[in-house]
């Protein structure tokens, strides 16, 4: 067995930016584990470590040198690699020169074609402490870092500068110096509580010996810990926490030694609305909010310090002095922009440029007026209340909060629609306006707020396809993709019935760009059916579908997302029939007769006089008695039961194959059995094209 020690890297930085860190550290051991397996370098376990001050990577039991290599390579004939003579040609010389050997080293390989020269080499595997100090310094040149730093004198760049470089193998240090570092076995513990080296025997000790030094140096339990004291807290003050996944990221990777700290407010803050109040604590602090038993906001909060202090009271007090001036702000806010009713902001929107080819957010307001309007009386909802709550969905974007807490744009315009005197529908469709907001985030409850929500997004996306800002890459300013998904969630999921194709063009139409590109709305539906095919196939909603199956719905291009969902599912349930691998083979040669017949096959219906044999007059009498059966239910988009009743067609398709020629002598017998073939796969085209399935 070959032998192995464990490995152990570190670099010790300035605070690294924390809702980066996560993701630092992720990239860091990927790319760890990426170089090792280049190197042929086997390992047991990855470790990843992450505080604010370093990023680790422990590797257990690398074989400390790659295998060796065995190659062969085969060169020129003997015949062409010597002369009469028995001397090497150029041909010789040249493969022995390629192989880095004299022309004597080379061996013979008989075979039925002939003899021919032969390299078989050995190539020695090199130390894995020669190749580790490599592996490590492509990770971190390969971390995702948009913009690096320079430091003092050094040409070293880092996301942070550099204090420190731990390289391990087993109890010996890798001698390199990386990033302007020095490698060595000294880390360093907390910053305050331990800020002595601490110098570690092998990578076996490193948590432990951090942990001495008052540092939890894996993430995921440094997480676990927060949230563990963070609850105790809470508890211990009578509430619960608003516990919220990011904000829990972002304290852990504040912290290296998480202490909980109890504070309070003055309850006169309650009168703010709780986003208000949430965004300030966790957003602006970095704390925890309480709610008591009965579900209500409580003026008290807990945050987590990086320091077990001496004094926990001043630590308290601390933290509760800088959130007065916040809270204060957020009030005052909150006060006097209710002073203003939205509608009278609604001028000022022609002095904010959204963007300076698609005009302001005036004009905007004014496209998206229009279209939620159209897009709720399509919906069966009442136009008037889409179009009143589009006039005011952009105003509080020029109130003071909105200004201050950006996240709240929506949420604040529900509260002074609110306050204005607005009809509910309105506030709650202002409210609904940005749903949904990411991946699996609630979609609009109400129906105008689904009429907003949906042409806002699709202004948006005419506008950027307008003016030739396509989505490229990881370029996407304006949020297409998002906007596209959401789009797509709130017609399929909110069970909206609309000819999007109609909605585009539309769109399209009222973008103030000139001239108008005559295949933009067929591009951005083109982009549309792009996303679409990630929800589905990333298994996104609540069906899951593969690439044929999807592309067997693509093919028949249903105007409404709606109702391609709804004959995907069943195309998802028909591929899991017995008979459906068959149909599906059988529609795929159907449609390539039918293709190479070209004008051939006809557009009329087959002639029940000209079927003379048993198993095409069998197939017809089946095909003609399921259209009976089929048509209603697909007119009824019962695809599903549609296409179980076509799964019959199994048997007599298969006999038709086997005892029919297609392609008849006898012109008359051909065209009527193309006829029967077309009429047989229009049954299926009417809910898919199922020959795509297994594609």
């Amino acid at each position: 067995m070959a032998e192995q020690a464990d490995f152990l890297v570190e670099v010790g930085t300035e605070e690294l930016p924390p809702k980066a860190l996560p993701a630092l550290a992720a990239a860091f051991r990927a790319s760890v584990a990426s170089g090792l397996a280049q190197a042929r370098l086997a390992h047991g376990e990855l470790r990843t470590f992450a505080t604010p001050r370093r990023l680790a990577v422990g590797v257990a039991a690398v074989t400390l040198r790659q295998p060796d290599i065995e190659s062969e390579l085969r060169g020129p004939p003997v015949l062409a690699a010597f002369d009469d003579a028995g001397k090497p040609t150029r041909a010789a010389l040249a493969f022995a020169a390629k192989c880095g050997v004299e022309v004597q080293a080379l061996t013979r390989e008989a075979s039925a074609k002939g003899e021919w020269l032969v390299y078989r080499g050995r190539e020695a595997g090199r130390p894995a402490a020669e190749l580790l100090p490599g592996i490590v310094e492509a990770a971190f040149a390969a971390l995702p870092v948009p913009r690096r730093m320079r430091w003092g004198d050094s040409s070293a760049e880092f996301v942070r500068p550099v204090h420190w470089l731990v390289m391990l193998l087993g109890e010996d240090v890798l001698p390199c110096r990386l990033l302007g570092v020095d490698a060595g076995r000294s880390t360093r513990g907390h910053r305050f509580h331990a800020p002595e080296p601490i110098e570690l025997v092998s990578p076996a000790g490193y948590a432990q010996a951090l942990d001495a030094g008052r540092v939890i140096a894996d993430f995921a339990g440094r997480r676990e810990r927060v949230r563990e004291l963070a609850q105790k807290a809470a508890a211990q003050a009578g509430g619960a926490l608003v516990f919220d996944a990011a904000l829990l990221d972002e304290v852990t990777a504040l912290v290296e030694w998480p202490v909980p700290v109890s504070g309070r407010f003055d309850a006169r803050f309650l009168d703010l609305p709780d986003e208000v109040l949430i965004a300030t604590l966790q957003d602006h602090q970095r704390y925890f909010p309480l709610r008591s038993p009965d579900g209500k906001l409580m003026p008290r909060f807990v945050a987590i310090s990086n320091l077990d202090s001496l004094d926990p009271d001043a630590v308290r007090r601390g933290n509760e002095r800088v959130v007065v001036p916040r809270l204060a702000d957020a009030e005052f806010f909150y006060s006097r922009d209710r002073q203003t009713p939205l509608a009278e902001r609604a001028a000022g929107l022609a002095g904010v440029v959204f963007q300076k080819r698609l005009g302001t957010l005036a004009d905007k307001t004014a496209r998206v007026v229009a279209l939620a309007g159209r897009i709720a009386q399509l919906a069966g909802g009442d136009a008037a209340t889409a179009e009143r709550a589009a006039t005011l969905a952009k105003c509080d974007l020029l109130t003071a909060m909105v200004g201050e807490f950006p996240e709240l744009q929506g949420t604040m315009g529900r509260y002074y629609a609110r306050h204005d005197g607005e009809p509910p529908e309105v506030a709650q469709a202002i409210g609904e306006q940005y749903l949904p907001r990411w991946s699996g985030d609630a979609l609009p409850a109400t129906a105008a707020g689904r009429a907003l929500a949906l042409a806002d997004r699709l202004d948006t996306i005419a506008g950027t396809f307008a003016i030739g800002q396509r989505p490229s890459g990881t370029r996407d300013p304006f949020g297409i993709r998002r906007a596209a998904l959401g789009a797509l969630r709130i017609l399929i999921e909110g069970r909206l019935d609309l000819d999007l194709n109609a909605l585009v063009t539309d769109a399209v139409a009222a973008q103030p760009v000139s001239p108008k590109d005559p295949a933009l709305a067929e591009a951005i539906l083109e982009y549309f059916m792009e996303r679409l095919r990630g929800y589905y196939l990333d298994g996104a909603g609540e069906l899951t579908a593969g690439h044929g199956e999807f592309e067997a719905v693509l093919a028949r291009r249903p105007a409404s997302p709606l109702d391609f969902h709804q004959r995907l599912a069943a195309v998802v349930e028909f591929s899991r029939l017995d008979a459906a691998e068959s149909l599906a083979a059988a529609n795929k040669r159907i449609a390539n007769i039918l293709r190479q017949a070209g004008t051939e096959a006809p557009d009329a219906a087959p002639d029940p006089a000209r079927l003379v044999e048993p198993a095409e007059r069998a197939l017809f009498e089946r095909v003609e008695g399921l259209a009976e059966e089929v048509r209603p239910l697909v007119a009824a988009r019962r695809y599903r039961d549609a296409l179980e009743r076509l799964a019959a067609l199994r048997a007599p398709v298969d006999r038709f194959f086997d005892d029919v020629l297609v392609m008849d002598d006898d012109p008359q017998l051909r065209r009527n059995r193309l006829a029967l073939l077309a009429r047989l796969r229009g049954l299926f085209m009417d809910v898919a094209d199922v020959s795509r399935l297994g594609a």
